[in-house]
């Protein structure tokens, strides 16, 4: 496990539903942070912060606490975070950093409602609850920048955008993106009960091969990983020559991603 993020302060997660509960899990997982420099917001009672209350965490504390805060985790709602933020800045100290999960919401707009703090918007996804998430980190603050990387490098492989503009995009690939792999692995499950198979086997093979897919992609390129199971003239071949076909899979593909880029927008 890493070292704690060093710190001058706590780090305040506001929200802890699921992404906020996930980045929780993550920290107290990987030691990212200490639960004895947490503090944690949240109008009901959640597991994940039971939990890190157990370890040392404080949970609602008086509003003063946030003064020796260096970090706010913004984890709520995107319509919300207005009215979220509002009752705690004015408790917030000038070194405050503001670190925002939420989609779509943009820079400038959350300066409008917050001031002059830094920002830093991070999109992680709930796999960092493991360890093992994916998170992309933008800001034009060098500082906040670093403290966005401390707080997810050790539970997420993480990249740092050159352009806030390209926020959604990751959002859309990343963020969503495990979503649409469990939606092609039940197509395929039950493309494998069309041609035959019981429901139940075709469910168990789908998932474990989504599973060995991913164990087996290390780092090497997309078409080098396709070229050591498709051999030419295979069924593997065969296959995916259907599967593109008139290229419906890139046109599919872009179009989903593209109705997600558009939705975050939306949001923000």
């Amino acid at each position: 496990m890493s070292a704690p993020v060093p710190s001058r302060g706590p780090v305040v997660l506001v929200g802890c539903g699921r992404l906020g509960s996930a980045i929780l899990e993550g920290w107290l997982l990987t030691d990212s942070v200490a639960a004895a420099d947490l503090i944690i917001l949240s109008p009901s009672e959640k597991p994940a912060a039971e939990v890190a209350r157990g370890q040392g965490a404080r949970i609602n504390p008086p509003l003063e606490a946030l003064t020796e805060a260096e970090v706010i985790v913004l984890a709520v709602k995107p319509a919300m975070w207005r009215e979220v933020m509002t009752p705690l800045l004015p408790f917030l100290a000038d070194r405050a950093v503001i670190l925002s999960v939420m989609a779509g919401v943009t820079a400038p707009t959350l300066a409008e409602g917050i001031g002059g703090w830094p920002i830093v918007r991070v999109m992680p996804t709930t796999g960092v609850s493991r360890g093992r998430g994916v998170a992309s980190i933008w800001s034009a603050d060098d500082r906040a920048r670093t403290i966005g990387r401390g707080l997810f490098e050790s539970m997420a492989e993480t990249v740092v955008l050159t352009d806030e503009a390209l926020m959604d995009a990751a959002t859309a690939v990343a963020g969503s993106g495990a979503a649409y792999f469990y939606a092609f692995t039940e197509a395929l499950a039950r493309a494998g009960e069309a041609s035959g198979l019981d429901a139940a086997t075709a469910d168990v093979l789908a998932r474990a091969t989504l599973r060995s897919a991913a164990d087996s992609m290390g780092d090497d390129g997309l078409e080098a990983l396709i070229g050591r199971i498709a051999s030419p003239g295979g069924s593997t071949r065969a296959g995916l020559d259907a599967m593109a076909k008139d290229g419906r899979l890139t046109a599919m593909l872009n179009e989903t991603v593209a109705a997600a880029v558009k939705r975050n927008r939306e949001m923000g």
